[in-house]
């Protein structure tokens, strides 16, 4: 039985994508080990989001060579689908499988290996400029999770200045409704609880039809995204739906509104914002004005009780002066979020931003990104806190070691982490992968917060 292994780097699309790999070979008689074992063959599914991305990318591929020098390794996924002509030329790279074309690997691996190899990588890329179909991976678990991802859509036509995605995954393709909801069955029977729909731009759900784009009157057409997820609701066993991440345009009272009539859908909203500056936004081809993303936030605090908004921001980008970030800072700490994740701009060839001028340097980025995550603590401090004493509900994972005490650890449906100390009573087993009340207490590590279950 030959042995492979595999290595996800990315986004929780990307984590489907490879658990869906892996599925392949499995289906086809090999035996999974973990990557730091020899193995046949290395799979890497690669990323490209920022030049760190490409650089662990090429650290993972080469690592699979050094373990196994005689092993096939495959490098898929959105970094080789823009650096394909390089890694041809990299003797640690023998397969080389774009966007689009994952669920041929298992094809793709049989043909090379009755061919002996190649001299130079076996090359398989998605047609960028062309590709219009979705392609239909599937899953029937994940392993080593208590939630389910579900990708349904791939692709982005939204070209943010900063953004290389659009060159690697290609324009909108959705998945057929019948198709998810077949899946999100199939997974609920074998006991998951919680299904995560995800994308690379979720909100553009359905839309590849429309000849302008998704906008009407500045607001995005929910339509086919709410119908999945109404049809998603309807699944008697399944208890919990969360959402990938949002453009902020897809929140209208109408679609926050019926949302809320959902009891499944999670109360926890990842609006990407970047910027807090309007004329950064500008520069970034970001096409909302943050007072236009602080009334959608407003939407969602109006349909539900505290909802959990999350975002990402982007810090020194090309032409960010100190009054620009302070209005990105003043602006963070008016809309309170959740969770902040900070990124410091990093320069993707190919895009318009690389060759903008006034780029920032290194150590101002560095700066401000750390500004920024003190900041983030503090308002994720405070969200967590507001839960002390409450009764809520946690889908328990897996025990950890917090302080030399055993903790079963799990998340709300605002996502937070909280932490059950086990005891003589308390099943590790048991509690694994079941939605429990519980009532909540202190902060652990100002992270983590203390539960009890309900009754001790």
């Amino acid at each position: 039985m030959p042995k492979a292994a595999l290595h996800n780097l990315g986004c929780k699309v990307n984590a489907y994508e490879t658990e869906s790999m892996q599925q392949q070979l499995e289906a086809r008689g090999y035996e999974i080990v973990p990557f730091d074992q020899q193995a046949d063959v290395y799979i890497i599914n690669t990323c490209s989001v920022t030049n760190i991305a490409d650089r662990k990318s090429r650290q993972m591929l080469h690592r699979a060579k050094k373990l196994n020098p005689q092993a096939v390794v495959v490098a898929a996924g959105c970094y080789v689908q823009v650096a394909a002509d390089s890694l041809k030329k990299d003797d640690a790279v023998d397969i080389i499988i774009g966007n689009n074309k994952k669920g041929e690997l298992a094809d793709i691996l049989d043909s090379y290996l009755k061919e002996g190899g190649r001299q130079e990588a076996d090359l398989h890329l998605m047609d960028i400029a062309h590709e219009r179909e979705y392609e239909a991976l599937r899953l029937s678990r994940m392993s080593g999770y208590t939630r389910a991802f579900i990708k349904v859509q791939d692709g982005c036509n939204q070209f943010c200045s900063y953004c290389i995605i659009p060159y690697a995954r290609g324009r909108v393709r959705s998945r057929q409704p019948e198709s998810v909801i077949r899946e999100v069955k199939e997974l609920v029977s074998r006991g998951y609880k919680e299904v995560v729909i995800t994308g690379i731009h979720l909100s553009s759900y359905g839309m590849e039809h429309k000849q302008e784009g998704p906008v009407q009157g500045g607001n995005w057409d929910h339509g086919p995204l709410l119908d999945l997820i109404k049809r998603m609701n309807g699944i008697q066993e399944l208890e919990r739906i969360r959402l990938g991440s949002l453009e902020p345009r897809i929140i209208t009272e109408k679609f926050a509104g019926e949302m809320a009539a959902m009891p499944k859908l999670c109360p926890h909203f990842h609006l990407s914002l970047q910027s807090g500056c309007d004329e950064t936004l500008r520069r970034m081809n970001r096409r909302y004005t943050t007072e236009d993303y602080l009334r959608r936030c407003g939407i969602l605090r109006s349909c539900f009780q505290e909802p959990a908004i999350t975002t990402d921001v982007i810090v020194g980008f090309p032409g960010e002066t100190d009054q620009e970030f302070e209005q990105t800072r003043e602006f963070l700490e008016q809309v309170r979020f959740y969770e902040l994740h900070v990124f410091k701009y990093s320069k993707r060839a190919g895009t318009r931003a690389a060759v903008m001028p006034d780029q920032v340097p290194e150590p101002v980025k560095r700066e401000r990104s750390d500004s920024l995550l003190r900041l983030g603590e503090e308002m994720s401090r405070e969200y967590r806190s507001r839960f002390a004493g409450r009764e809520i509900s946690v889908l328990f994972e897996e025990a950890e070691e917090i302080k030399g005490r055993r903790y079963m650890t799990g998340f709300t449906p605002q996502y937070v982490k909280a932490a059950l100390l086990l005891g003589s009573d308390a099943s590790e087993k048991a509690l694994s992968g079941q939605i429990c009340r519980v009532r909540a207490g202190r902060l652990l590590d100002d992270q983590l917060l203390a539960v009890e279950l309900e009754g001790k």
